[in-house]
């Protein structure tokens, strides 16, 4: 593939709801364009970007895959974004670069949630689209209901380019409302044709609507089109062209994907209508050696910066970083700047990729979409640069984890293995996260859904080898005292030669805060116990706190007096008065011991209409209502109070209690008593666990 001008590129992303054909929309524009010489099916596991064993498998998208094609002397970059909510880090990371995007609409099923966060997520990134309304051939098609449903979320925006002629409920062709033309299937190709006379009155209407929407985008060309004049095809080209770059138009378009019709129409007006990257505005950034903001054209004339969207890490070929040119030229082998970590990296071979298969290249320009294999220290959202220039883009917002699980080695032995491949897999997708909970021994994974934990585990089966096993995480419980106790600890033992002895007495009270952990008092008078054991009193108390008298979780709340004891001349120890100590501390089950679990604040975010739902469900699970903020767009965010033991499954039943229209976060708050019938469990299951 030759090299192109800034002004002849288009990178688009393919959006929408999962299973709605976007995978078979990409591969009917590959076919189109022949970049493929044969069209791959998602059920035979054929598709270009449908090419990992887990999307194969399970025939969805699991990552975002680039293909580039060429179309009327212009190249597409064409990114096949997953549908499925637990992979919208994928979609992030595309529309971070992309200048465009196609949202894909069933024409059976409709409006639907994906499709809706997916429109959501193109107007927070500023990027203009158009909307396919997809799989006209299926029966129950519906082409009027859809776009009543559009117009009726997105107003005026919507505007049909095409209608479909169907005849006896079978998808026949579209009629172009610009060109005022008909483009007929005859099962194999669309071809010209006139419009079927009985549908002129159907089309003229939205003829009419579509040169308004026009004409609305310039005064002069206003002026034209009320004094009668004609707009020519060329003024009227323009004229939409501009309102689909401000957003103030949206086409929408026709077909089946899978049979391959309507799709060429779909190219053709990807190149009319849809930005090339210098269309878009200039990119901010940040110079990190002075701080101050600069900006950067997207033309081959500026100095070299590109960002990095998506790392993929293989086994055998290592790691491959993607990146879009955002000014100036690379040539290959050239050495970058990687101003996140101020450090240079040498490149080896440049590549474009077309789903897994890597294109060697020699230059990629202001604009283009390209790989480098093997860069060391370069992650996800870092900036590349030429040093002379250096600039930091900001980088991809990726949503916070959502659930999290614990996770332990299939097979002894093979620790090491399953963790070097869990940091590996985290390189390449950024809403996964792993850490040690020191508190409970766990590791944890956490991301955005279960179907994604589930495809990380088997992704470390097919490529790394190895299996594991996930288990609910462990609540870090503690535990405090609700009254006070004076206790004795005397440690004595002779075994031939010198004895060991020591002897205290320590007043163990509640602290009104059981944020602060201890408070140890000295009140020893008279050298009871000399001065040179008390340290080790202390130190022998501190270390009995990390495994309580109820069920052996840290302690907390605690002032421990030492106000008195008595030692042996000869046999008296430090070692021997930190058992004392633990002796002492050992008798807090006479202080009406209680456990105390972690209280987090959840900030659930839903429409309106999941109001009752959210709320009678978080009440269930102890949850306390602190109260709701009105937000944009008919949202709510409910504030309230909830153990987190009842909230780690919580991402999956807010998912299906709002059709995944909910989004939620949680932080910690404090401890508080767990009710008596939850206490006994929990003790119960830790003494069980102990033995």
């Amino acid at each position: 593939m030759k090299n192109y001008e800034t002004k002849k590129i288009r990178n688009i992303a393919i959006v929408g709801h999962g299973n709605e054909g976007k995978t078979t929309l990409a591969e009917a524009m590959l076919f189109n364009a022949k970049a493929t010489d044969r069209f791959g099916r998602v059920d035979d596991g054929t598709t270009t970007t449908d090419y990992d064993p887990e999307e194969i498998k399970r025939q969805i998208s699991i990552s975002s895959a680039i293909a580039p094609l060429e179309w009327n002397e212009h190249k597409i970059n064409v990114i096949d974004v997953p549908g499925y909510f637990d992979f919208v880090g994928e979609m992030l990371g595309a529309l971070r670069v992309v200048d465009s995007a196609i949202l894909v609409v069933g024409a059976v099923s409709g409006l639907m949630v994906g499709t809706e966060k997916a429109w959501d997520y193109c107007e927070s990134h500023v990027i203009p689209r158009m909307i396919f309304i997809n799989q006209m051939d299926r029966e129950n098609a519906n082409f009027t209901k859809v776009l009543d449903q559009l117009k009726e979320k997105y107003g005026t925006s919507i505007a049909p380019f095409q209608i479909p002629i169907m005849e006896g409920g079978e998808f026949k062709g579209i009629i172009d409302a610009l060109r005022m033309n008909a483009r007929l299937f005859d099962g194999k190709e669309m071809k010209v044709a006139p419009i079927p006379e009985s549908m002129l009155d159907e089309i003229e209407p939205i003829r009419t609507m579509l040169v308004e929407a026009a004409v609305e985008t310039s005064e002069e060309l206003m002026e034209k089109y009320f004094e009668g004049e004609e707009i020519t095809e060329e003024e009227l080209t323009a004229a939409i062209r501009n309102g689909v770059l401000d957003g103030d138009i949206v086409p929408i378009l026709c077909g089946s994907a899978v049979n391959n019709a309507g799709v060429q129409a779909l190219l053709d007006e990807v190149v009319n209508y849809l930005p090339s990257p210098c269309d878009r505005p200039s990119f901010k950034g940040t110079n990190p050696k002075t701080e101050e903001t600069i900006r950067r054209e997207m033309k081959a004339s500026e100095p070299f910066s590109a960002l990095v969207f998506k790392t993929i890490v293989d086994p055998f070929i290592g790691k491959l970083s993607l990146f879009k040119v955002m000014s100036g030229e690379l040539n290959s082998g050239a050495t970058v700047y990687n101003a996140n970590k101020d450090l240079s990296e040498k490149t080896t071979a440049l590549y474009t990729l077309k789903g897994k298969k890597q294109n060697q290249v020699n230059k990629i320009t202001a604009g283009d979409i390209g790989a480098f294999a093997k860069l060391q220290q370069t992650e996800t959202g870092d900036t590349l640069c030429d040093a002379s220039s250096p600039i930091v883009y900001k980088g991809i917002e990726f949503p916070e984890p959502a659930i999290s699980l614990a996770v332990v080695a299939e097979k002894e032995g093979e620790e090491d293995k399953v963790f070097g491949g869990l940091n590996r897999l985290a390189e390449e997708d950024p809403t996964f996260v792993i850490e040690t909970n020191t508190e409970t021994n766990q590791t944890l994974i956490s991301g955005v859904g279960e179907m994604q934990l589930d495809v990380v585990a088997s992704r470390l089966k097919s490529k790394f080898g190895v299996g594991v096993v996930y288990n609910e995480p462990k609540v870090a419980y503690r535990e405090t005292i609700r009254k006070s106790v004076k206790a004795e600890g005397r440690h004595k033992k002779q075994s031939g030669g010198h004895g060991q002895f020591g002897h205290v007495w320590v007043e163990f009270e509640p602290l009104s805060d059981t944020e602060q952990e201890f408070e140890f008092v000295d009140k020893i008078v008279g050298g009871v116990v000399p001065r040179q054991y008390i340290p080790a009193v202390e130190k022998g108390l501190e270390e009995s706190l990390s495994n309580g008298v109820l069920a052996g979780y840290p302690m907390v709340g605690l002032k421990a007096t030492l106000y008195d004891g008595s030692y042996h001349s000869v046999d008296s120890s430090e070692m021997a008065f930190k058992m004392a100590a633990y002796l002492a501390f050992r008798k807090l089950e006479q202080a009406d011991p209680v456990l105390l679990e972690p209280i987090m604040k959840a900030e659930v975010i839903v429409n309106d209409e999941y109001m009752g739902d959210i709320i009678g469900d978080l009440n269930r699970r102890r949850g306390r209502i602190l109260g709701m903020n009105p937000l944009e767009g008919g949202l709510q965010c409910i504030e309230a109070e909830v153990p987190q033991a009842e909230m780690f499954k919580y991402a999956t039943d807010l998912r299906s209690m709002t059709q995944a229209r909910g989004s939620f976060k949680l932080t910690f708050v404090r401890y508080e008593e767990v009710p008596g019938n939850i206490s006994a469990k929990v003790i119960e299951e830790a003494k069980k666990e102990a033995e």
